[in-house]
């Protein structure tokens, strides 16, 4: 049974992908981590990169290369300056000199030594390749992007090597009926489980802290996102919309961080077709950053990254403007948790699933934790998750030009708009009428994976991708 953390759904790194970019930066990072190991990292005199399948046919919009090369360079996605990221790149074209894990220094010239392999590895379709060159030899290691900024080895994939750490969880959960099995036998809500799991891996403090820092950096995504204008770039000319929309909804209250900002606008009287304005306005403003390679969560992509915290937002701004950081954590606690039913029963990578895998799932993570918040028993939160996915089944992933901008952006507001009315009538369902349990939603959803034409599954061959051309925009 795969034990998976919150804190493993809930990753903080850069834009503009989970899969396509925090993925193969993180592959990076382990290349370099077993070149150490294998005692060859100070020998190696050049790196070769080659992106299979997905990662080739939309890396160049999705930043794949790049995101290899920053993480050959020894930079952390997590804690990157943001600023500094233009700087590496450039330096690195320029010069056709790459700081290896920014220690060695070597030969790399990137048109030659990243190669977009349009051809798809078995084992998944988001697979990537390193070779470090050295005393006349060569080291090969191949790593898979599976979605969500996880990354495995097919030989590793499969095996038991972390049964030490899924032995510490003391309610381990692969499906929804387990999850409800355990709140019942145990009286607990689904966050409070959740965080009974969490402390067999970390200190009380540790999970404190690291979800209050998750959840920051969401409120500091949003408020760039409402403050920033202009175009984002990739050559689409796509203007961004968040600002425009704040600036008809903001008030006159002053304030002079993003805290201050959340404050600001819960003294902000809202109506009905203000809040869809405002949820809109607040997952925009997540993927507008994301689509300029900004820092954000992933929840559980960086594709779907908006709706999350656009839901969250709704609550403290909307629901109840009492609510602090114990309600934050919660809802964090009760997203994580579905999000791992989904990764462990179907797939969260839109290159194994289409969009149902990312904004779906997203929007499913979100629903659950706004009903748990507003008062729903774990069976209503699971009944929220269930509603939210079932209305984006089949849902395919055909961004323009390989960018995350669109339709992505948008369907960042429409699903977590979806979570809201999903959440709403969960909390007026009484399960015991239900006909359609989440895990069979899970079930149906990887099943409809399964028989989706591949050119509907991030690759830009399908669907929007082809209907506009990128000439005209």
């Amino acid at each position: 049974m795969e034990c998976i953390s919150v804190f493993d759904m809930l990753k903080i790194g850069v834009g503009p992908s989970s899969s396509h970019t925090l993925g193969p930066w993180r592959a990076a990072e382990r290349f370099i981590a077993e070149l150490k190991d294998l005692n060859i990292f100070d020998k190696t005199e050049r790196v070769t990169v080659d992106l299979y399948g997905s990662l080739s046919l939309t890396g160049i919009g999705h930043a794949t290369d790049l995101a290899v090369m920053l993480g050959l360079s020894g930079a952390d996605p997590e804690y990157v300056p943001i600023d500094d990221i233009s700087g590496i790149i450039d330096q690195i074209k320029q010069t056709n000199i790459l700081n290896l894990g920014n220690a060695v220094q070597i030969q790399f010239n990137p048109s030659e030594n990243i190669v977009f392999n349009k051809n798809f590895l078995p084992f998944h379709a988001n697979g990537l390749s390193f070779t470090a060159f050295y005393e006349g030899k060569e080291y090969v290691s191949t790593f898979y992007s599976i979605g969500g900024g996880f990354v495995v080895k097919e030989e590793s994939a499969a095996n038991t090597e972390k049964d030490e750490i899924k032995a510490t969880f003391p309610f381990p959960v692969d499906k929804a009926d387990e999850l409800l099995a355990f709140c019942k036998q145990e009286n607990k809500s689904i966050s409070e489980l959740v965080y009974e799991n969490e402390l067999s891996l970390r200190s009380p403090e540790e999970i404190d802290h690291e979800l209050m820092r998750i959840w920051n950096t969401m409120l500091e995504c949003i408020y760039i996102g409402c403050h920033t204008e202009g175009t984002l770039p990739g050559g689409l000319n796509v203007r961004r919309r968040a600002y425009d929309t704040y600036q008809k909804l903001k008030g006159d209250l002053p304030y002079n961080n993003p805290q201050e900002w959340l404050q600001t606008i819960r003294k902000t009287k809202v109506y009905f077709r203000q809040i869809l304005k405002w949820v809109s306005c607040f997952a925009l403003s997540v993927n507008e950053v994301n689509a300029s390679l900004g820092r954000v969560v992933t929840a559980p992509t960086n594709g779907s990254a908006g709706v999350i915290p656009a839901v969250l937002m709704y609550y403290l701004t909307i629901e109840n403007h009492k609510a602090g950081d114990k309600e934050i954590k919660q809802f964090l606690m009760v997203a994580g948790e579905i999000g791992s039913i989904f990764k462990k029963g179907a797939t969260i990578s839109a290159a194994m699933g289409g969009c149902q895998a990312e904004i779906g799932v997203s929007s499913a993570m979100a629903a659950a934790a706004l009903c748990e918040l507003m008062g729903g028993t774990p069976e209503q939160v699971t009944v929220a998750a269930e509603i939210a996915m079932e209305h984006h089944l089949g849902l395919t992933c055909d961004p323009i030009g390989g960018l995350v901008q669109i339709p992505c952006i948008e369907r960042n507001t429409m699903g977590a708009i979806k979570a809201i009315n999903a959440a709403e009538l969960a909390l007026d369902t009484d399960p015991k009428n239900v006909k359609v349990p989440l895990d069979t939603v899970v079930n149906t959803m990887w099943q409809t994976a399964q028989d989706m034409n591949n050119k509907y599954k991030e690759t830009s061959e399908g669907g929007l991708a082809i209907a506009v051309n990128m000439a005209d925009c």
